[in-house]
């Protein structure tokens, strides 16, 4: 759709009139910034790759601007909200801004995190801004839960976004950065500024692109692979002999496990791919 189309998308005045009339006012608690500017939804819409093959996954909506400009383009959307009165609020939105593209819709008012399936058609894309607190944890059970989504885009806060898309050996890779790793290839797509917000944040956001790999291939399940990334990084500073030691059994089996996977016992968390880490807990003793 052309940017003819516009008049559909919510302004920055449409947003705090439409709160205003709901008596919503964003809150902490929810992490709750609602995107204003339709150039900003516009271009998430564009780097995630939708198109009308795709069934996407909305987490938190809000007030719906980034929902009206997903159903421009998408096959369908999925909205996952938590807060009553939004959830409530957003098919109303939808019909009287979109009314041709509202049996595109669909709303589930629940927790993301709660959430075990979803109606319609399995989604294949994620697009979603997400508040800081529960960034990594709802990206996480999304991808675990459906593996049909390939693609997506997710907004999140700019040091959450460095980590979800850092590689081995960098400094804030971690345990988000090697979990992310296990489902999908991840990558930094650009920033955005606070003014696009209200209530503006205390916190610069980035654009953090997902597409769906196959895991590497393991006799481990991903539960005993997951379990020794967070042993690993537990206590960063340590070396895998002995941060995996709890793990393990003990420092001398950790070392076991370390050297029959061909890594270093030496080493530490940060220095590791998502596939050594696989190939250690294969060799987790008995």
């Amino acid at each position: 759709m052309t940017d003819a189309l516009d008049g559909d998308l919510l302004s920055a005045a449409d947003i705090r009139e439409l709160a205003a009339a709901l008596g919503v006012r964003p809150t902490k608690q929810r992490g709750q910034n609602f995107v204003i500017d339709a150039n900003t939804v516009r271009r998430i819409v564009r780097a995630a790759g939708v198109d009308e093959n795709d069934v996407v996954v909305e987490i938190g909506p809000g007030l719906g601007s980034l929902t009206l400009a997903l159903l421009r383009t998408a096959g369908h959307v999925t909205a996952v909200e938590i807060d009553d009165t939004l959830a409530a609020a957003l098919p109303a939105t939808v019909a009287a801004r979109l009314p041709e593209r509202a049996d595109r819709f669909s709303l589930v008012h629940r927790d993301a995190l709660r959430v075990t399936e979803l109606p319609g058609p399995a989604p294949t894309a994620l697009v979603a801004n997400l508040p800081y607190n529960v960034a990594v944890p709802v990206l996480l059970h999304m991808l675990a839960l459906f593996p049909g989504i390939r693609h997506g885009l997710v907004m999140v806060q700019s040091e959450v976004a460095d980590r979800l898309a850092a590689p081995p050996g960098s400094k804030v890779y971690g345990v988000p950065s090697v979990k992310a790793a296990w489902y999908a290839d991840v990558r930094r797509a650009g920033a955005i500024g606070r003014t696009v917000f209200w209530p503006a944040p205390n916190v610069d956001s980035g654009l953090v692109a997902l597409t769906r790999r196959e895991p590497p291939v393991t006799t481990a399940s991903r539960e005993e692979v997951f379990a020794v990334i967070d042993a690993a990084f537990a206590q960063r500073r340590k070396t895998l002999r002995s941060a995996l030691s709890g793990w393990a059994g003990s420092p001398a089996a950790a070392e076991a496990a370390c050297t029959a996977a061909g890594v270093s016992p030496g080493a530490r968390g940060e220095a590791l791919s998502v596939e050594d880490f696989a190939r250690i807990a294969e060799h987790r003793p008995a």
